[in-house]
Parts: C-alpha cells; sequence; structure tokens
C-alpha cells in the first residue's frame, strides 16, 4: 500500500529560483517556506488561498519558528529574527567566519529547542569541496560545530519521540542516522544508513511522519523517497511537474498535507519549456499525518 492517497498537485504557482525550507505554522494556520536565490520568505494560508512574501535583501537558507512568535531565519552568513506581525528584521548571529563560497543552508528547530543549521559550498555539483558544517545554535546565541567536512549539509529531521536525528549530505551523498538526546541536544553514535543514487535521488531537505518514516526529496529523480530508520526506501514517490524537489513539509489541519518546494535555478531554457512550474509549491496528500514543528525556545521580545 502506497503512503500516498492521491498525486502530486500544484498548489502555488510561484516559481522560486531555489525553493527551500516549508515550514507549517500550526498557530496561525499557515506554511512558511524560503526562495533561496530570490532573497523572499513566502507564506501561504491554504484555507483562504491567500499568499505573500517578504525581501529578506539577503540569500535565504531557511527558517524556523520560534515561540514568541517570530521567526528565526537563516541568512547568507548570518541569521536574525523576524517578526512577521510587525515586519520586522533584526540581528541575532552573524558567521562572518564563514568563507565566502560557503552559505547556510537547510536548517530546523530540534527537540532541544536549538536551532540547527548547516553550510554547503556553493559552485557547481562537480566542483564541491568539503568545507561545509552542521552548527547548533542556542537560545543564548552559542553556537558549535557538530559536524564538518561537509559538502551540502540536508536532510535534518528528527524521529518522533526526539531520540533520533537525521542529516544528509546531498552532494556525497549520504544519509546519516545519530542518537539524539532532546534534553541537552547532544548527538552521537553516528552512523550510515543509505547512499542513494542519482537514480533513486539525491537527499535534500526531508520532514518525518507521526510513524518514523523519514520522508526526503530526491532532488535528482523528481521524486519524494519514504525511509525506514534503517535506511530500507519504503516507497519512491513521483513528483511530476517538480523536476527538482527540495523538502517536504508536513501541515495543514490534520497533519496529512504533504507540501513540496522545488527549484529552478540553473535549468536550461529546454527543461522549463517541458516544466513550466518548476519551482512552485506542490502538494500530496499522506495517509499517515506528520509532526508539528518545533520552535525555538527564544526570549519573547520586550514589551
Amino acid at each position: 500500500m502506497s503512503f500516498v492517497e492521491s498525486p502530486p498537485r500544484l498548489v502555488v504557482d510561484c516559481c522560486n529560483f531555489l525553493g527551500e525550507g516549508p515550514t507549517w505554522d500550526e498557530r496561525r494556520g499557515m506554511l512558511w517556506w524560503v526562495d533561496t536565490k530570490g532573497q523572499r520568505v513566502h507564506w501561504l494560508k491554504p484555507e483562504s488561498g491567500e499568499t505573500g512574501s517578504r525581501d529578506m535583501g539577503n540569500d535565504v537558507g531557511s527558517l524556523g519558528l520560534c515561540e514568541s512568535g517570530r521567526l528565526v531565519v537563516a541568512l547568507r552568513h548570518k541569521v536574525v529574527w523576524f517578526d512577521p506581525d510587525d515586519d520586522v528584521v533584526e540581528p541575532f548571529i552573524d558567521l562572518s567566519w564563514l568563507l565566502p563560497e560557503e552559505r547556510l543552508n537547510d536548517g530546523k528547530i530540534g527537540p532541544d529547542g536549538a536551532f540547527w543549521v548547516g553550510t554547503m559550498h556553493e559552485t557547481e555539483i562537480e566542483l564541491m569541496q568539503p568545507i561545509g558544517s552542521l552548527y547548533r545554535i542556542d537560545p543564548n546565541g552559542e553556537v558549535a560545530k557538530v559536524v564538518s567536512d561537509l559538502k551540502v549539509s540536508n536532510g535534518l529531521a528528527w524521529s518522533p519521540d526526539g531520540r533520533l536525528m537525521y542529516h544528509s549530505d546531498s552532494c556525497a551523498p549520504w544519509l546519516d542516522l545519530w542518537d539524539f538526546d532532546p534534553d541537552s541536544g547532544q548527538a552521537t553514535n553516528r552512523r550510515r544508513i543509505a547512499t542513494p543514487t542519482e537514480e533513486v535521488g539525491r537527499p535534500d531537505g526531508a520532514a518525518m511522519d507521526a510513524e518514523g518514516r523519514y520522508w526526503s526529496a530526491g532532488v535528482s529523480a523528481s521524486r519524494l523517497n519514504i525511509w525506514n530508520s534503517a535506511g530500507q526506501l519504503l516507497e519512491s514517490v513521483p513528483v511530476p511537474g517538480c523536476p527538482k524537489p527540495t523538502m517536504p513539509c508536513f501541515g495543514g489541519k490534520d497533519l496529512k498535507d504533504v507540501f513540496i518546494t522545488g527549484h529552478r535555478n540553473q535549468m536550461t531554457p529546454e527543461v522549463l519549456q517541458s516544466f513550466p512550474h518548476a519551482g512552485s509549491l506542490f502538494a500530496v496528500r499522506s495517509r499517515v499525518p506528520g509532526l508539528l514543528s518545533n520552535r525555538f525556545r527564544d526570549v519573547p521580545p520586550e514589551e
């Protein structure tokens, strides 16, 4: 039996250059995502179909929800606060030591309430070097390097009990599993569970369903790949019309709408003619719900 109950559908014809980081905000009934090269944070209210976006003036790698209602947003070489209610952006962390050709990429809030965000070498795939890292940023602004020697840090997700952490390198490519302590934020016992091929789909962004399956965007194969913790590929779901899917996210009232971002960056005119909606927001219906997003344990803004 398939884990999805409907074929992929086009939700927002936004044609992002590099759509990434979809995150469901259950308090607002809203989906957030970013266009990295369009330098914007986008949002959708599925019930009304209302959409909007905010120019961040910088490449945007990812974002996360905060307990205060703000968003924590990874720009190219820094992390900022974004208060969507007041439309205010404020500085948080400056990562100016990053290399010019290195930028912040996939990031998520962990069960420990910290922002986990990685970097990537921004160049052509065949030229990529392992200069990237994965960082843990806590609400006090302390930055700790957890993993180094990465080409493209990606695929962060945690098991329903918060005891396992998934992490991938899209261009190595591999998928790793860690033991995780949701109280301390310690990740230990790293092991490789899969090395997906180009044909299966290099592992890009990911999401976790409520039964512990790992949904990974197979960016090189136009697929959603569903894995278990043993590294077995349980199902590979085609996403027609989205040639380069970048990340799934469970959302909607019942957390069964799987929203999928994609990109059209560096595609030839011939490919774009065949895929006019490349980079737009798609969705499938899952037979099982996902998990609510963790929230950054920030200090609420001063009155």
